[in-house]
């Protein structure tokens, strides 16, 4: 299990919650909450990778805030300061790098949180290597992030049942990754559904996608940072 932290966040302190492998190191990773909020789900996903060997951190954007209501979800969304969480996810690259003795750092979320990821390897390549988004999506058009900053080979699991970012986007995402001569390797699962890795919301989870990806993720994280 892993346990609530605090951490420098440029001048301030934010916090979130660590999870780190039984030897006491590994390899880093940011882990970047669902518009939900810091929930349960985050948690359980951060040990799994801790399981895995990966000193795992999500920190709390919301900070303290969070809802099961998509209504609120999406205000939360909405009303965050994206600099402040630009802030925050930045700390805890650094924090992860500390605490696992390397700055080769790695970056995964889930929605909101995958967009966040790709727009957090732009702001540090200095450490960020590679990034997973998970149906990632980047609804404030003011933060739509420099591509040819980005120094993070990409692996990307998007869902074919999306209203927010169809397969459409994805094809034109992949495309613009192309054209900057990024690593970007940007799948869309058929069949799947929106937050298809949710497995607390039984509407919308595919076990055996969710499997897959897994997989695919913690393999494709081990043999770029390991």
């Amino acid at each position: 299990m892993g346990e609530m932290v605090e951490f420098p966040s440029n001048g301030a302190t934010a916090g979130g919650y660590l999870g780190v492998p039984a030897g006491g190191t590994g390899i880093p990773l940011v882990v970047i909450q669902e518009w939900w909020g810091l929930v349960p789900h985050i948690t359980d996903v951060v040990d799994r990778f801790a399981d895995e060997g990966f000193v795992a951190l999500a920190p709390d954007l919301y900070h303290g805030e969070a809802t099961t209501e998509p209504d609120e979800a999406g205000k939360l969304m909405m009303t965050m300061n994206i600099d402040q969480a630009a802030k925050d996810m930045s700390g805890a690259v650094d924090k992860v790098a500390e605490v696992a003795g390397s700055d080769r750092v790695g970056v995964t979320g889930f929605c909101m949180g995958g967009g966040l990821a790709l727009v957090l390897a732009t702001r540090r390549p200095d450490k960020v290597k590679a990034v997973v988004p998970w149906y990632g999506l980047i609804p404030w058009p003011d933060a739509a992030p420099d591509w040819s900053a980005l120094d993070a080979k990409v692996l990307g699991h998007y869902a074919e049942n999306d209203g927010f970012f169809d397969p459409g986007k994805v094809a034109e995402f992949q495309q613009t990754l192309d054209d900057l001569g990024k690593e970007a390797n940007l799948h869309v699962v058929p069949g799947a559904e929106h937050a298809f890795f949710n497995d607390t919301r039984p509407e919308v989870h595919d076990a055996e996608a969710s499997r897959a990806c897994w997989s695919e993720t913690v393999t494709f994280l081990r043999n770029e940072l390991g």
